[in-house]
């Protein structure tokens, strides 16, 4: 049975940090929509107090998980044992995006060391925590970060990855608003 819990504990912070891989479900209020999940490996997850969590943004094909959070704000974020003892966190809350031209962008980037750019920080404040058996999930063998990403975004220049970004990703695939200029949102 399933363990609720009101805010991150030490045990539960040391479960997270051993951890290689999480996930992260967001979907539209629309019946029509499309359900988002999507893998998050490098160190790109932060835990700032017992109930606010944030993770990189790095970027991908897709800007589904901003556009949700823009829409609507709900998220979940699961990490999964793939190794040792078998257990399932799920962690849900209320979400929110600060895109990389944001004033905010720079404080929240200090979060993660060695992160040069990523699209967007996701910020969640955390509405339940809740953990369950993990008994079905298998064992895997890490074997280390792929670095296609990373090679990619440190051998463009930071401008035109950005420009890049804010084209490619200003809608999703439902078509709602995704990555959208600060100034240009402000406006």
């Amino acid at each position: 049975m399933a363990k609720v819990f009101d805010h991150l504990d030490d045990k539960l912070i040391a479960f997270i940090r051993r951890q290689h891989m999480y996930f992260v479900a967001t979907a539209p209020l629309s019946p029509d929509g499309h359900v988002n999940l999507s893998p998050k490996g490098y160190d790109s997850f932060a835990i700032i107090d017992p109930t606010t969590v944030a993770f990189l943004d790095m970027g991908g094909s897709g800007i589904e998980t901003v556009a949700h959070l823009r829409e609507n704000g709900r998220i979940t974020i699961m990490f999964c044992a793939f190794e040792g003892a078998p257990n399932i966190l799920r962690l849900y809350g209320e979400g929110s995006s600060t895109a990389m031209d944001s004033p905010d962008y720079s404080a929240l980037l200090e979060l993660f060391p060695g992160r040069p750019q990523a699209r967007a920080v996701i910020t969640v404040r955390l509405t339940r925590i809740a953990d369950s058996c993990g008994w079905a999930v298998p064992f895997y063998d890490y074997k280390g970060e792929r670095d296609q990403l990373r090679r990619y975004i440190d051998n463009v220049e930071p401008e035109t990855w950005q420009a890049k970004r804010f084209e490619g990703n200003a809608w999703s695939i439902d078509g709602l608003p995704g990555l959208v200029r600060t100034v240009e949102a402000a406006e």
